[in-house]
């Protein structure tokens, strides 16, 4: 699966981590990986248990029951400069977020995605990358690494 201009978008601001959710799903709509009720599930999924990551990510996607939505595997990618907040009232730290990748994998194709997502941002180097690239095309020839 190959990541395209028009699956990211740079310098976003969120008042909420729902709206960058929602903001994260739309781009998935709008390039024909999903139906817009995934992005209802994505917001379901959110409540169900966070998709925050650590390293200043988080991989939102939607429930089990939100597959039949899915057209075919896609990602968005979100770069948020002043962050947004992925934490719950209960939770102790702010987990702040800075790049979210908004996931919708048809028959298990986005689980090799997950991982090469996970491994990249696993150093924080390469998160830092992300958050300072300054063109869609830095972000995917860094994703492409």
């Amino acid at each position: 699966m190959l990541l395209k201009e028009q699956d990211i978008l740079l310098g976003q601001e969120f008042a909420t981590k729902e709206e960058a959710i929602r903001k994260a799903g739309e781009v998935l709509v709008a390039n024909g990986y999903v139906d817009s009720e995934y992005v209802d599930a994505m917001l379901e999924r959110e409540n169900i248990v966070s998709t925050y990551m650590g390293n200043f990510i988080a991989i939102p996607h939607g429930t089990d029951d939100a597959k039949k939505s899915i057209k075919n595997t896609g990602i968005s990618v979100l770069q948020i400069p002043g962050g947004v907040s992925f934490a719950s009232p209960e939770d102790t730290e702010d987990k702040l977020v800075f790049i979210i990748f908004g996931i919708a994998g048809k028959d298990g194709e986005h689980l090799e995605l997950l991982s090469k997502i996970a491994i990249f941002c696993s150093d924080q180097e390469n998160v830092v990358k992300l958050f300072s690239a300054k063109t869609k095309e830095e972000v995917i020839n860094l994703l492409s690494e």
